[in-house]
């Protein structure tokens, strides 16, 4: 079955070429023009990711997706017609999982989607029978679920992917294109502002249920996981 794709952006020329290149890539696509509207189609039939624009009038994405995540762990590509930082940083802490600026290549978006949606185990992917633990922090793949002291955490998928990738090797230090190796494809570039609000997100939201050791800053190398709670 081919994905189903919502896009939302008020710019109707941005819609059709979104549209075009995902359904080029054999994906079923909506489009939508504005924040609520996408709501409103979301919560009729739930799509397998959106494609979610931070500028749009009256609601915007960044408000679109905090809606959201209250009742769906849906996966969001966010657009941003502005290239800063603070977009950047603020859609991926409000649970978004990528974003692409504009002017976008339509290849390159396409590639973002794909690689989102098999994190997100939407696209077909071996079956993977191992759990990892370290501490009190359980990860179990295969039905893609974590914990912490069995209190469930919700993560994106590409938080999953890199908190699997730290408790895969607890003992390592792991420098940003180590840490990000498995969450995005090897030919798509990935800021290290990028990369250091994931793991902001994911030390908020252990910290929230109590891990307030979840992952340390080994300055000018990388990253390393804390001991969970042990």
């Amino acid at each position: 079955m081919p994905h189903h794709i919502l896009v939302a952006d008020d710019d109707p020329h941005i819609r059709e070429i979104i549209c075009f290149a995902l359904e080029k890539a054999g994906m079923k696509t909506l489009a939508v023009p504005d924040g609520a509207a996408a709501l409103q189609a979301i919560e009729r039939r739930a799509p397998d990711l959106v494609v979610l624009d931070i500028g749009m009038p009256e609601m915007d994405g960044l408000e679109v997706c905090r809606r959201l995540r209250h009742t769906s762990d849906v996966p969001v590509l966010f657009l941003s017609a502005r290239d800063e930082e603070i977009d950047r940083v603020l859609g991926l802490e409000m649970g978004g999982d990528d974003y692409v600026t504009k002017p976008f290549s339509p290849r390159e978006l396409v590639a973002r989607v794909n690689v989102i949606l098999r994190r997100a185990r939407l696209a077909p992917e071996p079956a993977d029978d191992r759990q990892f633990s370290h501490g009190r922090l359980l990860l179990v793949p295969a039905s893609h679920t974590a914990s912490f002291d069995g209190k469930r955490l919700a993560l994106t998928s590409i938080e999953f992917a890199i908190l699997k990738r730290f408790l895969s090797r607890p003992a390592h230090v792991l420098g940003r294109d180590m840490v990000m190796a498995n969450a995005y494809a090897a030919n798509i570039h990935v800021a290290d502002r990028t990369v250091d609000s994931h793991i902001r997100n994911i030390r908020a939201k252990l910290a929230a249920v109590g891990c307030l050791d979840a992952i340390e800053t080994v300055h000018g190398v990388g990253f390393r996981l804390g001991k969970c709670g042990s």
